[in-house]
């Protein structure tokens, strides 16, 4: 079967049959950002930091197949602003300490903020209310941090496939819960795994803190998204 032909901002890019847009994006060099993204596992669609338009609609690009002809516009100053904004958003909506979080210089959610020139939140910070996990074994839980990208939900998991979080309350007090017994369970890799899977300090492997110095960590020298638009074809 011959490559879908579709534009991204004017650029011609091609993609196999059934690629998401952001899928398709990456494999042409073009950067979308994401955050509940993540390679491997089934989109979920929940952080829309990834909204493009096309057809003149906003779309998730993380969950949208790419079609033959599609004109995907990505890099405007309309969806640039968008996405600013759901980046304030998710700072005010809970306590980020970034000065003082362990995965400075390796979060996500900071680096897009410096890529998008996040200053001041034009937002009322919220202060939520939200309690950590700190008595379980091998893994450390800050829900002040989390984002609710939802990747732990779906891919953390004991070796005979039980899940170690879960999603509990609703609405405004929706709060990922971690099952301290199955976390038990993991193994050291599958613990350090599940650290480097959340994109940011939300759930930390215990006993290792800042093995990676500060000034040597993956956006201390480059911006996100930097490696996607260098790759060399």
């Amino acid at each position: 079967m011959s490559d879908i032909k579709f534009t991204i901002d004017g650029k011609e890019c091609t993609a196999k049959n059934g690629q998401t847009i952001v899928e398709a994006a990456k494999k042409n060099h073009i950067y979308i950002p994401v955050l509940c993204h993540f390679d491997g596992l089934k989109p979920a669609g929940t952080c829309r930091i990834c909204t493009v338009k096309a057809g003149g609609r906003f779309m998730a690009a993380c969950t949208t197949p790419v079609t033959e002809g599609m004109a995907v516009e990505n890099d405007t100053p309309e969806l640039q602003e968008l996405r600013k904004q759901i980046i304030e958003m998710l700072f005010v909506e809970g306590n980020h300490m970034c000065p003082i979080c362990e995965k400075g210089g390796n979060c996500e959610l900071q680096a897009l903020g410096y890529r998008y020139k996040m200053m001041v939140p034009r937002f009322p910070y919220l202060w939520p209310r939200r309690t950590v996990i700190a008595n379980a074994p091998k893994l450390y839980v800050d829900r002040n941090r989390c984002v609710q990208c939802l990747r732990c939900v779906r891919d953390v998991k004991t070796s005979d496939g039980k899940h170690v979080f879960g999603v509990t309350m609703r609405g405004g007090q929706t709060i990922i819960s971690m099952d301290k017994r199955l976390a038990a369970l993991l193994t050291e890799d599958a613990a350090l795994k599940a650290m480097h899977q959340c994109p940011v300090g939300c759930i930390l492997k215990k006993e290792i803190e800042y093995t990676i110095p500060i000034g040597q960590r993956e956006f201390d020298t480059k911006p996100i998204g930097s490696k996607i638009e260098g790759q060399k074809s």
